[in-house]
């Protein structure tokens, strides 16, 4: 009832506006989710492995994708025919409960996103980033990120200059230390008073 599909870094799992007949759940990988835009696309959401995608398009008299998504890292998709899965929402109380904690989570992400690209200064922005990516994503202070710059300027609504800049701000001022890909949080404490701050 179910399709294991293998994805390349940078390959597309559905895009926006497209007939959706599945749900997904990314067995392993890291993706992106993003409302397709000119000139830039907006990041919604990064999910992790082990993670639902899709769900958002399940409601009466939708019938297709609200947002693509596609994959930071080579990635591994379990494909769900749509409407197996709304039969399991309809007679599976504990899963349909599950499913909305899902939805709830997704979009408290989606909301806090929403908040600090529009009243946050650029080391906010990129501070609130680097904490979520730590503790929601990677569950770690060191973590190897398969993000480029240009990938956390699209994050961040910020040109790649900036974040190449604030990075290196960061990293002298004892705040985090970074080589090629990986990255170490060094001082949560001085990350989450630069967020809040704004």
């Amino acid at each position: 009832q179910t399709l294991l599909v293998n994805y390349k870094k940078g390959e597309m799992i559905c895009k926006q506006g497209s007939f959706a007949t599945s749900i997904m759940y990314l067995e392993k990988g890291l993706v992106k989710v993003y409302l397709e835009g000119k000139p830039k696309d907006l990041i919604l959401t990064i999910t992790p492995e082990k993670n639902i995608l899709g769900l958002q398009s399940l409601y009466e008299g939708n019938n297709t994708f609200l947002y693509s998504v596609s994959t930071y890292n080579d990635s591994i998709v379990r494909i769900i025919d749509i409407q197996i899965f709304k039969q399991l929402l309809k007679q599976n109380p504990l899963f349909a409960y599950r499913m909305i904690n899902v939805l709830n989570e997704s979009t408290s992400q989606a909301n806090n996103r929403f908040f600090s690209l529009t009243q946050k200064q650029l080391h906010g922005r990129l501070a609130d980033i680097l904490l979520c990516l730590s503790r929601k994503i990677f569950k770690s202070e060191s973590f190897d990120l398969p993000l480029s710059r240009s990938d956390l300027s699209d994050l961040t609504s910020m040109s790649t200059e900036s974040v190449i800049r604030i990075m290196k701000d960061f990293k002298d001022d004892g705040i985090i230390d970074f080589t090629n890909k990986s990255i170490t949080l060094l001082d949560f404490a001085r990350l989450e008073n630069i967020s809040a701050k704004g």
